[in-house]
């Protein structure tokens, strides 16, 4: 490998009254989540699922776009962690005269939207400062707001705009002031203060309250129980069983849809144009978190996830889309929020999703990929199933040839890239396998032939004799990450030259930094846009699972060694990290982030297993 080139920052320093991204922490209810900074406030916050309008939006503008801040504003030392393994949040605030602890959840399992927080004084005296600010629609609604005697005699205070109502109950509630709710107070060592917030549709009496200390135990109970499942037990445990709670917590729990991310428009570039809504169920990226989910012993999600896809895509394979909203629908139309300045400045804000219209011709083999699994591990087809997968299938053996946009979702020309070819031929290799192994019915020869017709193609035109690896697109001669997934997919062995060859060719144009890689060259990939990127994190994980699969077991530690410690002190990754500034860069957390820490890890795992039982077969 060549010397790594100097990283270069990837935008302009944070306005000082930004939160970082990596100050964040997420709270989850099984259909949307919260981010809470380490200072106490929630700025972003959908109701009731994740695709819905936020009610706080801080976190892409300031606190007038809505927040709700509880937080000791004295404090000189803030610590946080995750109760166990859960999504139950334990922050402690050590202030000149005293300390707090504030535990905050969404509860689970009740079927209501939900924020429950609790703080309490453990020691000497602290000062408390409360701020509630509401705004529906991203920011932009200023609600009716009224305090109610709610049907226990307590009194409540009640935002209301359109379809949305928050309701906020606790033991001392704040006062208006100036379109918004303030509150300072003391308190002492052994007093509390209980805080719930509640959505509600407007027209809809208030839910009864909840036992904030019982509801907080069981959310943490019920998560617990769920990561206890997982199989693995190698050395990066406590990252991959977090990555797996965040994995389950991006998975909406009544539908089976998995969102890609939790937020909206965090940028790409600090100051830029790359930024993106994420709240969307990706096929792709719901497939490899299938993938993921399976390796370690959760096959319930894979029904779930199955059952929702078929709901999601029935019809004409022509109108197969490369994503969906939670709950399924189509209707994903991109547009800006001019109301709101960005997160550190980076416009557009957006809405929806322009590459919902794009031809992808990959995302079939990430879900047939995904499906195979499944069935290997004892899921069996539906007559509606595996009727779509033969569908499915049947259209891409006829337009397979066809130029597409990849991966990377490009907003350039379309080309013939190289990944996209390989998981076409990863969808009919699939689909073989199930009617060779499984018995199931289809159109068996005509799969074989077109199979073999794609791995030709791609070993004439997606492979650079000269440069020993594969490339980006036909007629390229530059690489991108995505290409490390070629390893996965069994395109080519992993140990043999061609992985080999583009392990190394990747390494050497897109390592920015020891483990980190760029997913591609922006000057030299027509993406649209203008702007360079930070290091992708989950490109940099497909490495460290490349190495593995190569039985490097030395190179792939290097790589996590360098990665897993990326993460905050919670646990979360973004969908970039900036080297050079140290910084988290895009949506939090990333579905693609964590899975591909989950499956690296795996890898690594099995590869150090095999280096261990080889080892053995030889020793004297």
């Amino acid at each position: 490998m060549s010397a790594l080139p100097t990283p270069q920052p990837v935008g302009s320093d944070l306005p000082g009254a930004q939160v970082p991204i990596e100050d964040y922490a997420v709270l989850g209810d099984g259909h949307t989540a919260a981010l809470v900074s380490r200072r106490g406030s929630v700025d972003w916050l959908c109701l009731p699922r994740f695709d819905s309008d936020a009610c706080f939006a801080a976190l892409l503008g300031t606190p007038d776009h809505g927040r709700w801040l509880l937080t000791v504003p004295d404090a000189t030392e803030v610590t946080r962690r995750y109760r166990g393994d859960s999504f139950v949040l334990e922050t402690t605030y050590r202030a000149p005269r005293g300390t707090a602890v504030v535990t905050e959840a969404m509860p689970l399992g009740d079927g209501r939207a939900d924020v429950v927080r609790r703080l309490e004084c453990t020691h000497g005296e602290v000062e408390v400062e409360h701020e509630w600010v509401v705004r529906f629609g991203y920011g932009r609604v200023q609600p009716w707001v009224r305090r109610e005697t709610d049907e226990e005699g307590c009194e409540t205070i009640r935002a209301v705009a359109g379809p949305d109502s928050l309701v906020l109950r606790g033991d001392r509630l704040p006062r208006p002031d100036a379109h918004r709710h303030r509150d300072r107070f003391t308190l002492r060592a052994g007093e509390s203060v209980e805080l719930s917030l509640t959505w509600v549709h407007s027209w809809e009496p208030v839910p009864p309250r909840l036992t904030v200390p019982d509801r907080v135990d069981a959310t943490a109970v019920a998560w617990g129980l769920w990561a206890r499942d997982c199989t693995y037990d190698g050395p990066y445990r406590e990252a991959v069983v977090r990555s797996l709670l965040v994995l389950r917590l991006l998975s909406d729990t009544t539908t089976g849809g998995i969102v890609a991310a939790s937020t909206t428009s965090l940028p790409e570039t600090f100051g830029g144009e790359r930024n993106w809504d994420y709240r969307y169920c990706w096929l792709r990226d719901a497939a490899l978190t299938l993938e993921a989910l399976l390796e370690q012993g959760f096959r319930q999600e894979a029904t779930q996830w199955r059952d929702w896809l078929v709901r999601a895509v029935a019809g004409d394979p022509k109108d197969v889309q490369i994503m969906y909203r939670v709950d399924g629908g189509r209707r994903l139309p991109e547009m800006e929020l001019a109301h709101l300045p960005g997160y550190a400045g980076s416009r557009p804000v957006r809405l929806g999703n322009a590459a919902v219209g794009q031809v992808q011709h990959d995302v079939l083999g990430g879900v047939m990929s995904a499906l195979a699994m499944a069935r290997e591990a004892g899921l069996s087809e539906t007559a509606d199933t595996w009727a779509l997968q033969r569908l499915l299938v049947d259209d891409l053996a006829s337009t397979w040839r066809e130029p597409d946009r990849g991966i990377w979702e490009v907003r350039g020309a379309p080309r013939h890239f190289t990944h996209s070819k390989v998981m076409a031929w990863a969808a009919l290799d699939r689909a073989v396998h199930a009617v060779e192994t499984h018995g199931l019915p289809g159109p068996v020869a005509r799969w074989r032939r077109v199979r073999e017709e794609i791995r030709a193609d791609v070993l004439e035109h997606g492979w650079s004799p000269e440069r020993g690896t594969f490339v980006q697109h036909y007629g390229a001669r530059h690489t991108d990450a995505s290409l490390l997934q070629v390893l996965q997919v069994g395109f080519v062995p992993a140990d043999g030259p061609h992985a080999r060859g583009t392990i190394a060719a990747v390494r050497e144009e897109l390592e920015v930094a020891p483990g980190l890689l760029l997913r591609y060259r922006t000057e030299r990939t027509d993406d649209g846009l203008q702007g360079a990127e930070a290091p992708f994190l989950a490109c940099s994980f497909w490495l460290a699972d490349a190495l593995a699969r190569a039985d490097d077991v030395a190179g792939a530690t290097a790589v996590l060694d360098v990665l897993v410690p990326l993460a905050n002190d919670v646990g979360m990754l973004a969908e970039q990290y900036d080297p050079v500034a140290r910084r988290m860069v895009g949506n939090v957390p990333q579905a693609l982030s964590h899975l591909a820490l989950v499956r690296a890890a795996h890898r690594h795992d099995l590869a150090a297993r095999r280096a261990a039982v080889a080892a053995s077969a030889v020793a004297p």
